[in-house]
């Protein structure tokens, strides 16, 4: 490591005057990311902004037909919380199975958004959820959030302080993961919230640079809402993440067969 200022502002508004006023400062949230790319040295900012005692941004909030969550919520807050289990079990089940305990523990749901890992699992529930991601100046609908590998709409200095899912009918996630990193080789999220062309969404992750909707079960489940439905469709390898993990093809393959596993989920709560 080597030498940085440390900073840990109180008031969101704080945290990101103290961002602006360095230039070469970045926002430290769970850390699960941004600390091992210090140790390597591939990132070296000058100063961390710690944001992780921001009251406003460690709340939960079920209100109607809305969960909120604080940027700065770690995985296993959000596993373990009553409301949430209750209201959006789809989404504490997620939570509940991100990477290991210490992960989940430090890493927050801020931090998972921003960073964009290809092969996170949170930003599969955000898209497939329809959900808005809240920041200190903005709200971001999740379809505009998701540009591309490690890449998202927020400006330099913005700050994600909350992200607001509305509640669905039924939803459910389901990963093929890496043993060693618990990261997803691929990871489906399913999510029907209604009837209509925007009543089931289903998003991937861990199968291409980044996540993204999977249009083609879109289109076969707002018909039947199955995991026969799921599983007849055929997703094309084209523009998927091939390496030594697993080819092309076999994530294509894997797509559909986990959005059967994800209804299957869904269909337990």
């Amino acid at each position: 490591m080597y030498t940085f200022d440390y900073q840990r502002p109180g008031q969101a508004d704080a945290a990101v005057a103290a961002l602006t006023a360095n230039g070469d400062a970045k926002f430290l949230a769970g850390g699960q990311s941004l600390l091992p790319t210090m140790r390597l040295r591939l990132a070296q900012p000058a100063a961390l902004i710690d944001v992780t005692r921001i009251a406003s941004m460690k709340e939960i909030r079920v209100s109607g037909d809305t969960v909120t969550i604080g940027g700065a919520v770690c995985h296993a807050l959000v596993a373990a919380n009553a409301d949430v289990k209750k209201a959006l079990p789809g989404l504490a089940d997620l939570a509940g199975r991100i990477g290991d305990r210490q992960v989940r523990e430090r890493g927050t749901i801020g931090g998972s958004l921003a960073n964009d890992d290809p092969a996170a699992c949170y930003p599969s529930a955000v898209l497939a959820l329809n959900a808005t991601v809240i920041t200190d100046r903005r709200r971001i609908a999740a379809d505009d959030f998701f540009v591309g590998m490690y890449e998202t709409a927020l400006e330099p200095d913005e700050l994600i302080t909350a992200v607001e899912f509305p509640l669905a009918e039924r939803a459910g996630y389901e990963k093929f993961r890496n043993p060693a990193s618990h990261f997803a080789l691929v990871g489906v999220f399913v999510a029907k919230r209604g009837s209509g062309a925007d009543g089931v969404r289903v998003a991937v992750t861990g199968a291409a640079s980044s996540v993204f909707r999977a249009k083609e079960l879109e289109a076969a489940l707002s018909k039947d809402f199955s995991v026969a439905s799921a599983r007849s469709v055929t997703v094309s390898p084209d523009n998927l993440n091939e390496d030594m993990h697993a080819s092309a093809i076999y994530r294509a393959h894997l797509i559909p067969v986990l959005a059967g596993r994800a209804i299957e989920r869904a269909n337990a709560f």
